[in-house]
């Protein structure tokens, strides 16, 4: 009997070890990749990424939209505000929740 909660106590113990190396080795394999040099196709990838960052920041929206894609937007929200109503639609909206008001009955 003894022996049987050991080895299910050792199987436990086995089973939460491997679980935490497994994690920290994926972990240490994040971390040297991001220390060691990129290949040239995934450096060219993160500067076109950081290129776009910036420039939609200076932009303050989608970068390299022409006229069309600012009529569609206008039209497309246009649309949308007649279904829906009023509001701005480029907004997450607020929800606000009231508790109900219960009423108790005599019995």
């Amino acid at each position: 009997m003894i022996l049987r909660q050991i080895l299910r106590l050792s199987s436990l113990f086995h089973s939460s070890v491997s679980i935490h190396m497994r994690r920290n080795i994926g972990l240490s394999a994040v971390v040297f990749n991001k220390t060691k040099e990129l290949d040239p196709v995934q450096k060219l990838f993160l500067d076109k990424i950081r290129e776009y960052n910036m420039k939609s920041k200076q932009a303050g929206g989608p970068v390299d939209a022409g006229p069309d894609f600012q009529k569609d937007m206008n039209e497309s929200l246009a649309r949308l505000q007649r279904a829906y109503g009023e509001g701005d639609l480029t907004k997450f909206p607020e929800f606000k929740f009231e508790e109900p008001k219960f009423e108790e009955t005599p019995k």
